[in-house]
């Protein structure tokens, strides 16, 4: 395991590093997740083995830190994985980010470009969302006060989101992640949508098939964005159809195809 410290006090971020040839690829993980348990199938994988993989876990995540005063907003979260991957020296890297790490990714890529090569988004969120009480995710978390989700919302959580993601979002600190989850909800300004469609970085945007259509894919498929469209899963992409993951992403790091794909 590596890390670096990425504020003042201290407070590092750690990561799982598999050695390999550059450009490196830095892997982030989504709400209440960690890199390692949702990446470490599919980074071996023969379509994506040999690159140098860095499966990092953010603030109030997994095995990183938890500062109490951290500010848990999406740049904020974006800052601190550009300086942990300035100390892990990674240059130009392939940021590859599921769910609200995609909405984290894309805040990277426009706040500090000269780190991010291309983009692979996984199912990411690119609006604000609406709080909504009692839902399984981010819009659940955020209806709660703080102070509610500490008393007896963190509880019901975990007992809502299912044995696999609880098993991660235990790990995780609960009040980052409320904050994160509240912050995700609000999304950014410019919105994370409105980032993505005016870069010039490749940028590849994967979901479920049986999700149906992207909201918004014609303006994404025009501003350049590759959509794929993933069989024979849910959410978890990575999780759920690890050899259709590993091809498509590997597809899109060597240059991907342009517009929308279906099924693949």
């Amino acid at each position: 395991m590596r890390s670096a410290p990425v504020r003042p006090d201290g407070a590092a971020i750690r990561w799982a590093e598999i050695p390999g040839r550059e450009p490196a690829r830095v892997y982030l993980h989504g709400l209440g997740a960690s890199s390692a348990p949702y990446y470490a199938g599919v980074v071996s994988h023969p379509e994506l083995a040999g690159h140098r993989s860095l499966l990092m876990d953010l603030l109030g995540h997994g095995v990183s830190d938890r500062p109490g005063d951290f500010a848990y907003t999406l740049e904020a979260h974006a800052d601190a994985v550009a300086v942990a991957m300035e100390a892990a020296a990674v240059g130009e890297a392939d940021v590859v980010a599921h769910s609200m790490g995609g909405a984290v990714a894309i805040l990277l890529a426009a706040r500090h470009p000269g780190l991010v090569r291309r983009l692979v988004l996984v199912d990411a969120n690119l609006d604000p969302i609406a709080p909504q009480p009692a839902r399984v995710g981010s819009s659940g978390i955020a209806a709660y006060t703080e102070e509610e989700f500490l008393d007896g919302g963190w509880e019901a959580t975990l007992g809502r989101v299912g044995p696999h993601w609880a098993a991660t979002m235990r790990l995780a600190d609960p009040i980052g992640l409320h904050r994160t989850a509240l912050n995700l909800a609000r999304g950014s300004v410019p919105t994370m949508r409105e980032h993505l469609v005016g870069m010039s970085i490749p940028r590849t945007y994967l979901y479920p098939s049986a999700d149906g259509e992207v909201a918004g894919e014609a303006g994404l498929v025009a501003a350049g964005v590759e959509v794929l469209a993933i069989d024979d899963c849910g959410h978890n992409i990575m999780v759920d159809n690890p050899d259709a993951f590993a091809r498509a992403v590997a597809g899109a790091l060597r240059g991907g195809r342009g517009g929308r794909t279906v099924g693949v």
